[in-house]
């Protein structure tokens, strides 16, 4: 353990040691202190329609959606995220679909209505468990890498044009979410190596950037890549984009298997993600949303659940790194639709009925209680070093120990990557006084 005081810090260097110093996997950050920035933390919901689920976008019922999100409004979200379903609005690689547009436009004149912002993500290839891949496109086409294909990349971009011609004018739109977790399809035919997942993910924030400017434009990807070392490293989707996404559930983590559902390893999962996602960027000003979380009763009692969820968000928000939370998922999926998993169909903080579940009080109640707080830059002053990379099979929990033992010694630490953990500008920005080796932690 590395203990210094203020005073130390100042005056002598963490860079005196025998060896040869790390190197940095990423630029060194910063030279000067960074400015504190307040934000009031924003609240929504992953709109998942209780009629017809994504289906509806083929068997479009526009009153039903205005309910849907007049009932979310009256939680106080302030934002939901929309999902389209790739082979209904793209059958074909240069064809999309003229009646899938007209249901967005109508998502989005009654969304105006209901003073919600929408956040679209579009290719949405992989949903709820299941991939929904148009057939032009790998797996169901060989050859057809999402990623490496030029002629599917043109295809991914005729559909982003033709919805950016849509939705542009309307001053609810936040901006593109790339697509819903695109990193599972790595294992679906779409196998890439991590510079072409960077060139595939640089090309298409610049040509969102291009046809919807100004707009806040992220790439949903799954935990996978905060927990492992895949194509799309940490380095890659901490810093593009507008924020570090993260979504962060205690049964595919492996949390509740460890810690069970009350668990400090469970509590402070979000923590973990947020403040592993916040080490790897470059600008100390970037924040991180927290696109998806949620909760099952088959995870715990559902009369835990509001208590989890309080618990769960305040120790996230005590990062001072949110932007905001996104809950999965507004509704509860209709029964007599078949196919998902049995977790899937009861994840919604209103029912079938339209009716406001317990945990949705809960959330609402939490939006109201978090928003009124002021969340400045993040200044953790214990910090666990953690190797750039080397993480393994998915989920590796080498760093999340680590720093759950912190966490059990009442701690609250934050998280360094070795590369700039003999850096002084940089941990002087965050107002970091302790280092931790990660072994170290380990063995706490």
């Amino acid at each position: 353990m590395t203990q210094f005081s203020r005073r130390d810090f100042m005056k002598s260097s963490l860079i005196a040691s025998s060896g040869t110093a790390l190197i940095s996997a990423m630029p060194q950050v910063i030279g000067a202190q960074v400015k504190p920035r307040s934000s009031t933390l924003r609240f929504g919901v992953n709109y998942i329609p209780r009629k017809n689920w994504l289906f509806c976008w083929e068997d479009w019922d526009k009153q039903s959606v205005a309910d849907d999100l007049e009932m979310v409004r009256s939680l106080g979200m302030d934002h939901i995220r929309a999902h389209c379903l790739w082979p209904i609005f793209e059958p074909g690689i240069n064809y999309v679909s003229e009646r899938a547009l007209d249901h967005v436009n109508d998502l989005m004149e009654v969304a105006d209505r209901a003073d919600l912002d929408v956040e679209l993500t579009v290719l949405s290839g992989w949903m709820s468990g299941s991939a929904y891949m148009p057939a032009w496109a790998a797996p169901l086409a060989k050859d057809h890498n999402v990623f490496a294909s030029p002629d599917v990349i043109e295809g991914e971009k005729l559909l982003f044009k033709r919805l950016a011609d849509v939705v542009g004018q309307y001053r609810r739109f936040m901006g593109f979410d790339i697509g819903n977790e695109m990193s599972v399809l790595l294992n679906r035919g779409n196998q890439i190596a991590p510079d072409q997942a960077a060139a595939w993910t640089n090309e298409m924030f610049g040509y969102l950037d291009n046809i919807a400017p100004g707009k806040f434009h992220v790439d949903g990807l799954d935990h996978t890549v905060w927990w492992t070392d895949i194509a799309f490293t940490r380095p890659l989707v901490a810093n593009t984009g507008a924020a570090s996404i993260v979504h962060c559930y205690p049964y595919f983590a492996g949390a509740l298997k460890r810690y069970g559902y009350d668990g400090v390893g469970t509590l402070h999962l979000v923590e973990y993600n947020a403040e592993l996602a916040y080490a790897y960027q470059k600008d100390l000003g970037r924040r991180v949303w927290v696109e998806e979380t949620g909760a099952s009763p088959e995870w715990m009692p559902e009369s835990y659940m509001p208590e989890y969820a309080k618990l769960v968000l305040h120790n996230a928000a005590d990062t001072g790194t949110i932007w905001g939370f996104t809950w999965w998922c507004s509704h509860d999926i209709d029964p007599s639709i078949k196919g998902f998993k049995s977790l899937e169909y009861t994840l919604g903080l209103i029912d079938q009925k339209n009716h406001v579940k317990p945990l949705g009080r809960a959330i609402a109640d939490l939006a109201n209680e978090l928003r009124s707080q002021t969340y400045s830059s993040p200044q953790r002053r214990t910090a666990l070093v953690i190797p750039d990379s080397g993480l393994g099979r998915d989920p590796d929990w080498t760093y999340a120990t680590a720093f759950m033992n912190l966490v059990e010694k009442r701690q609250k630490p934050c998280i360094v990557i070795e590369g700039r953990s003999k850096d002084e500008d940089y941990l002087r920005a965050r107002g970091i006084t302790e280092l931790i080796p990660v072994a170290d932690a380990a063995k706490v």
